[in-house]
């Protein structure tokens, strides 16, 4: 698939997730309570079950990139585009910035920036979706900064922090397809 190629941006470079980013740091991650605060997936991962998510992404050809370090090769997060319906031009996005030393740094909106001008440049995508637990101020935020609009509200939608949390549905469209 011509999604899984390497890119790079002016501190980073993103290649293709694969299994060889199966790591003790990322399980690490994916264990920590802040890190995964609002993810689907919560603690009780193990490097089996990583390396089993893994081979899944290569498998079946997920557009999901490992984010680096340029200066130091440090992987510090991931991106993914999927699923992509080539037929509606449409695709789902997701971002974890795991590596907390990476937080607040423009990581995130680097990254992104440069996966989104692939999407619709290289993809021919017209827009991408996202969901989002709404109490996440601080993704609202850097997603609107990204160019997002809110198009939905999905009210108590799911069960996050002992109580039902709504998720903010959001799109950006491609310049070309406003």
């Amino acid at each position: 698939m011509k999604s899984r190629v390497t890119l790079e941006t002016q501190s980073l470079f993103l290649e293709p997730l694969s299994s060889s980013h199966a790591s003790e740091r990322y399980v690490n991650w994916l264990n920590d309570n802040e890190v995964n605060k609002y993810l689907e997936t919560k603690s009780g991962y193990t490097i089996e079950k990583l390396n089993e998510y893994l081979e899944s992404i290569e498998k079946n050809n997920v557009s999901a990139w490992a984010i680096h370090l340029k200066q130091k090769g440090t992987h510090i997060g991931n991106v993914k585009i999927d699923p992509i319906s080539f037929r509606n031009r449409t695709a789902e996005y997701g971002i974890l910035i795991g590596e907390r030393t990476s937080w607040g740094k423009g990581y995130a909106y680097e990254a992104s920036e440069k996966i989104f001008d692939f999407c619709f440049t290289n993809l021919n995508l017209r827009k991408i979706t996202l969901g989002v637990v709404s109490a996440n101020q601080s993704a609202v935020k850097l997603y609107e900064r990204m160019g997002f609009e809110k198009e939905g509200l999905l009210k108590s939608h799911c069960f996050h922090d002992g109580q039902w949390q709504d998720v903010l549905r959001m799109a950006l469209f491609s310049d070309k397809n406003k």
